[in-house]
């Protein structure tokens, strides 16, 4: 009788220790750890771990109406390997429309840029510009805002191949799940992704300047990655601080100088958009430091070339004399990063030769004579972002010593 009710106790204590495992997430007497699905599991002893931060800069109070407000304050997210083996952080900064998701992860779930360049050593540092995303909308503080619909992004940026615009689209293959058209779950994705952005172009300008050059002010000398628009930033940030950006990776930068062009297709497959110059110090809308001295815009001369730098490109509008050089830039290691299927093939040749002929030299990386193939402007998102993130890398690594080789 004892020795049965000691077994039936020995039982109950069995039990309830196998159910208290399995609630507390400890291991089984077989070595299995039940913890609740998709929970990773807690790194082993030793094992490197990624940490994660957030912060924010720039910024002041100011008065509206009634209300005491923050206004050009800008969200950072920070990555930190466990072992930092590059000799400067990375800042991403994203494009027209965009957040800083976009170097978070893909449309189909995959790791994003944050984490593979994490992966190779370098700490980084990804924004959401100002007034946009987690840095803060307020059309009380920054007035109109303005955003993109679905079709707008097919055209150029998820499905060119689709719409045929420009002599480069048809060789778009990588968007996830393609093509990237509303109903597509990878375009879906994106496109949820998508926020409202400032109307005025020089004010967004102004605002994201001032608070990248806080956060450089904070941590110190950077590697920029920028992405479209926010190369309008990058070319700002090296002209202002050519001591505190060590690299300039500018992949797909805004462009052309000067003007904006529109694609529509067919032999003629693009013209010049609006009237006046969209960029009025070629590369930005706010003024860049220029030798000789240029006081307002108008002292830039602009003439256009007389044919195109080769097949499917644009003819690019370049400096008339005299010519002026922009030695600020030209102290900053920079590489214009170019997809082969994006519109920006048309006229990245542009972008690189305004600043050759400013005394820049940039390097060129067309993804293409890197065998990456068949990206559209979206790279970081594409079913090889991988790839793409690692060409950018091999151009660093041609340019910075790592930590352990100093």
């Amino acid at each position: 009788m004892v020795e049965r009710e000691r077994g039936r106790s020995a039982a109950v204590v069995a039990l309830v220790a196998g159910a208290l495992a399995v609630l507390s997430g400890g291991a089984l007497a077989q070595g299995t750890v039940m913890r609740p699905a998709g929970e990773p599991a807690a790194p082993s002893p030793g094992d490197p771990v990624t940490r994660a931060s957030y912060f924010f800069v720039g910024g002041r109070y100011q008065k509206v109406g009634e209300k005491t407000v923050m206004v050009g304050q800008m969200f950072v997210q920070a990555r930190t390997p466990a072992k930092v083996t590059q000799p400067y952080p990375v800042v991403m900064v994203h494009g027209l429309a965009q957040t800083g998701v976009n170097f978070l992860s893909t449309p189909d779930g995959r790791s994003g840029w944050a984490q593979r360049f994490v992966e190779w050593g370098y700490q980084v540092y990804v924004v959401d510009q100002v007034g946009r995303g987690r840095s803060g909308t307020n059309p009380e503080v920054y007035g109109p805002y303005d955003r993109f619909g679905t079709r707008d992004l097919e055209r150029t940026y998820t499905a060119p191949e689709v719409y045929d615009l420009y002599p480069q689209a048809k060789l778009h293959t990588q968007w996830p799940g393609g093509p990237g058209v509303q109903g597509n779950p990878g375009f879906d994705q994106y496109f949820a992704s998508q926020v409202p952005y400032l109307a005025n172009t020089q004010q967004t300008e102004d605002l994201v300047d001032t608070a990248l050059g806080a956060l450089l002010d904070r941590i110190g000398p950077v590697v920029l990655v920028t992405h479209g628009q926010g190369a309008l930033f990058g070319w700002a940030l090296s002209d202002a601080r050519p001591d505190l950006v060590k690299a300039h990776l500018a992949v797909e930068p805004s462009g052309p100088p000067f003007f904006d062009v529109k694609f529509r297709g067919g032999k003629d497959f693009w013209e010049k958009s609006g009237d006046g110059r969209a960029r009025a110090y070629g590369l930005t809308r706010m003024p860049l430091t220029f030798e000789p001295p240029v006081k307002t815009p108008e002292d830039l001369a602009v003439a256009q070339q007389a044919k195109p730098s080769g097949d499917g490109a644009v003819r690019c509008w370049l400096q008339g004399d005299p010519v002026r050089s922009l030695p600020n830039l030209a102290k900053v290691p920079t590489v214009v990063v170019t997809a082969e299927a994006s519109f920006h093939a048309a006229y990245d040749d542009c972008t690189v030769a305004f600043l050759t002929q400013a005394g820049a030299k940039p390097d060129v990386l067309r993804l293409a004579g890197e065998r990456v193939r068949g990206n559209g402007h979206m790279v970081m998102l594409e079913k090889n972002s991988d790839l793409v993130a690692d060409a950018l890398m091999g151009w660093l690594a041609g340019r910075m010593k790592p930590v352990t080789a100093q």
